[in-house]
């Protein structure tokens, strides 16, 4: 049992390697950049691609860097409402990826000519990655370049901007030469037409020490629509407005930089992949496969809950349409919702049961409780009831939730009953008593519920409680033998009877080249190679949760520093091999949330409240999380090493008053507003 302390605030006051032995070919530059330096001869050769969107466009930008430090790039430029036709003999899964997408090499480029012959830009001196991905070359004749891509955050358009500058004392003249190139298809929305264009002037002249910065767009239009031109810097600013957004929200202050910068790039990663659609704004993964649409695990579950922390009101409008269109999918039959909305909601639905009512309760639950605004969680409170209903109605005999499947869809056998969705289930039945008691609902909604979680622990202990390796953990399924990533998930939902082997059993037996592997199986060795950081990113909220302070930070040292100074960067993954580790949008919020959930143990218990249990590790002096927007409020959590205690301060923001308290290790604090 967690001792208790009640802080009473008033309304006043409100790559592969072995992750041990990470080769780092980045360094931090600054709290939100990176840097490859390419004069060092371990980071050539080199190569990586990263994705960037925006509303209405997404690009994979991939670049290699030879042993003679020259630069090819490949842009793969994706404009996800414009679907395109497939033909009668193509696969099925085609259809869920026809995407209006092309792939663009250096030839788009225009040409400048300099000196009667082609300006071909120098050797790459350094590569930077702050939200954008920028090249700068050394000189050729006397002028450097800068390279950097971005998406307009607006329009279908990515773009790429050069900056030429003089490094002599003499005067330069150069001449340009667009490339335009243009391209009709007709697609289902009607004709498409995808330009290649520059505004590079014809006749440019560098004084000593001048510059001059030019972009090339690639755009996309619909039928009659306009040509969008470039005329200035104005989607430069608008990207760096956007990252200016995200630089001062929620921002994480510990001694460790590299936990600092990854969490930095997470929300940038987490909130940028969001789309319109004919349903409205739509989070969607991105990766080259996954776009205009979104998923009872990925939205629901995993990246939802983590935009009232940030405050990113696109990000808010984006989950609460999603909570929405689930709302219309509830039935008064109790049929299995449907997991995944593609292609706008066109694509057909799939109907496997894959445990997603469980996802959905257990992300809207929480959603609602940290938003902290009475409207938005009655708004959520039907489509939250409706899935805990079902989930009651598929228990079995044992009494835990039957399912088809689980969020890997059949990739891996999971029996008719997985630990996954009983496990959240169990955290969704907890949320929704809180919730039910701050929205005034009969005391009779929340005392079900919270039978109904006491008898569902009794039972995930009963028929998963398992011993496994020597190990007193849990088996996946009632048949299963090995041990597998969701073991986590008990943790992560507060259950904690076996929390001491299932930490060993996720850091020694578990972890390995890259986290936490999907499942230890001597017999399948393809199995055990299979990772998906969603695994890990649970497991580490999980064991902060749990108190392993120390064994948690190490881990999650090893793996930021690998993900984020390594050789695949500059975000979490999805998994590998399928997907060839994809920066999967909602996976960089699941690492935010293991410091809101997990190391400062931020778990909601009204619209106006939350426990805290800081989990300070033992060589750090401080840490701390600062323009949380939760709740409904404007504050900051700082935790001080002070003596043998820790010092808790919550400080509100707005009204710039400060609350303190000293506790011990461990102790979980109540926060009410």
């Amino acid at each position: 049992m967690k001792k208790r302390i009640v802080l009473a605030v008033t309304v006043l006051l409100i790559g592969l390697r072995a992750i041990g032995q990470v080769k780092k070919h980045w360094d931090i530059i600054g709290k939100n950049e990176i840097a490859l330096d390419l004069s060092k001869n371990v980071n050539i050769p080199y190569g990586d691609n990263i994705e960037l969107a925006g509303k209405r466009v997404a690009g994979i930008i991939s670049y290699d860097i030879n042993d003679k430090r020259e630069l090819s790039i490949s842009r793969e430029i994706f404009f996800p409402q414009l679907r395109t036709f497939i033909k009668t003999n193509d696969a099925e899964w085609k259809y869920f990826r026809a995407y209006f997408r092309d792939t663009y090499s250096d030839a788009i480029l225009p040409s400048i000519i300099f000196h009667n012959k082609i300006y071909a830009p120098g050797k790459v001196s350094s590569v930077v990655i702050n939200g954008m991905l920028q090249f700068n070359h050394e000189q050729v004749g006397g002028v450097t370049l800068t390279r950097t891509f971005f998406p307009s955050m607006s329009e279908r358009l990515f773009v790429e901007q050069w900056t030429l500058t003089n490094t002599l004392e003499k005067d330069i003249t150069l001449f340009g030469r667009t490339n335009s190139r243009k391209k009709k298809v007709q697609g289902v929305k009607g004709e498409y037409t995808a330009l290649v264009n520059s505004n590079i002037k014809e006749k440019i002249n560098l004084p000593p020490g001048g510059s001059y910065t030019f972009s090339i767009g690639i755009s996309a239009t619909l039928n009659e629509e306009g040509e969008i031109s470039i005329q200035g810097d104005e989607y430069y600013r608008e990207r760096k407005e956007f990252l200016r957004k995200m630089k001062h929200s929620l921002i994480l202050d510990t001694p460790n930089k590299s936990l600092n910068t990854l969490f930095e790039f997470s929300k940038i990663r987490a909130s940028e992949s969001i789309f319109e659609s004919k349903l409205g704004l739509l989070h969607s993964p991105g990766g080259g496969r996954y776009y205009v649409g979104f998923w009872a695990n990925d939205q629901a579950e995993y990246v939802n809950p983590f935009f009232p922390y940030l405050g990113y009101d696109v990000g808010n409008d984006a989950a609460m349409n999603m909570y929405d269109l689930y709302d219309k999918e509830t039935n008064e039959n109790y049929k299995n919702i449907r997991y995944s909305f593609e292609m706008e909601g066109d694509a057909p639905i799939n109907p496997l049961d894959r445990g997603d009512a469980a996802m959905i309760a257990y992300g809207a639950a929480q959603y609602a409780l940290a938003s902290g605004d009475r409207a938005t969680a009655e708004k959520l409170w039907p489509l939250i009831s409706w899935c805990l209903e079902y989930n009651r109605r598929q228990l079995n005999e044992a009494g835990v939730v039957s399912s088809e499947s689980d969020e890997m869809e059949g990739r891996i056998e999971t029996g008719n009953a997985n630990l996954s969705t009983s496990s959240l289930y169990f955290g969704a039945l907890n949320l929704a008593q809180d919730l039910g008691r701050s929205l005034g609902k009969s005391s009779s909604i929340s005392a079900k519920y919270k039978q109904q979680a006491k008898q569902l622990s009794r039972a995930i202990e009963d028929y998963f409680g398992a011993t496994i390796e020597g190990l007193n953990t849990y088996k996946y399924y009632k048949e299963h033998q090995n041990l597998r990533h969701w073991i986590c998930l008990p943790l992560v939902v507060q259950i904690f009877d076996r929390k001491d082997d299932t930490v060993k059993a996720l850091f020694e037996n578990l972890w390995s080249d890259n986290g936490v592997h999907v499942e230890k199986n001597d017999k399948n060795r393809k199995i055990s190679e299979i990772f998906w950081d969603r695994g890990t990113l649970y497991a580490l909220r999980g064991t902060f949760l749990a108190g392993a302070t120390e064994e948690s930070i190490q881990k999650l040292n090893e793996f930021t520093d690998q993900r984020l100074l390594g050789s695949r960067v500059p975000y979490v993954v999805e998994a590998y091999p399928e997907g060839n580790m994809a920066h999967l949008s909602a996976e960089s919020g699941l690492y935010c949330r293991v410091f809101t959930e997990g190391m400062f143990g931020v778990v909601p218990t009204g619209l106006k409240s939350f426990e805290c249990t800081p989990r300070l590790p033992k060589e750090w002096g401080h840490m701390a999380l600062r323009n949380i927007k939760a709740f409904g409020e404007d504050f900051s959590i700082e935790v001080k090493r002070t003596n043998k205690k820790l010092e808790l301060q919550i400080v509100d923001n707005r009204k710039s008053k400060v609350i303190k308290r000293t506790f011990m290790e461990g102790e979980t604090i109540e926060i009410k507003f």
